[in-house]
């Protein structure tokens, strides 16, 4: 069994208070590649970032003030594009999901997993994350990124990324 993760689609990095010009850029592809999935044999995962209206307080809001995918608010919602294909979205309150890792885990126990591909965004903060996250879960589980499918804060830092997780033995696809 195969799977795609889609990494935190989210009104707040597309459009919203993080968006920016690459995140909105992505979303035809990113669409077109959930809408591939089921043709391609993979099951389709969503993470969403999480925060409660406290984030400001928390160790993550006082190093990014920038309120972001607060609950139940409107940049919180995975993008009008993608809504109606996430299904039971996995919330997640920091980069990485303990919850995924283990969830993929438990699918791997019922039926072995030969890979996982992540898109979504941002490259550099909590695709990267996942990414090693399922690494350490799935360790003979090959892992991969769609670069086509990411993008990061920066270009270069979603440059810099993709190197990083080219040297954990993460496979990237469609890189620059």
């Amino acid at each position: 069994m195969d799977i795609l993760i889609v990494v935190d689609m989210q009104t707040d990095f597309v459009d919203g208070a993080l968006g920016t010009a690459e995140a909105v850029a992505i979303v035809p592809k990113v669409t077109a590649r959930v809408e591939e999935a089921p043709g391609r044999g993979e099951k389709v995962l969503f993470t969403r970032d999480t925060h409660e209206e406290d984030y400001l307080d928390t160790q993550e809001g006082r190093k990014l003030p920038v309120p972001h995918c607060i609950r139940g608010t409107e940049g919180w919602e995975i993008v009008p594009a993608l809504r109606d294909l996430a299904d039971a979205p996995i919330d997640k309150p920091t980069f990485a999901s303990a919850l995924l890792g283990q969830r993929l885990k438990d699918i791997d126990a019922e039926t072995p997993i030969g890979k996982v591909t992540l898109i979504g965004l941002c490259t550099d903060i909590c695709v990267i994350s996942n990414a090693l996250l399922i690494k350490g879960f799935l360790p003979e589980a090959e892992v991969a990124v769609d670069a086509s499918c990411c993008a990061g804060v920066t270009p270069e830092s979603h440059k810099t990324a993709l190197a990083a997780m080219k040297m954990c033995q993460i496979t990237v696809e469609n890189g620059e």
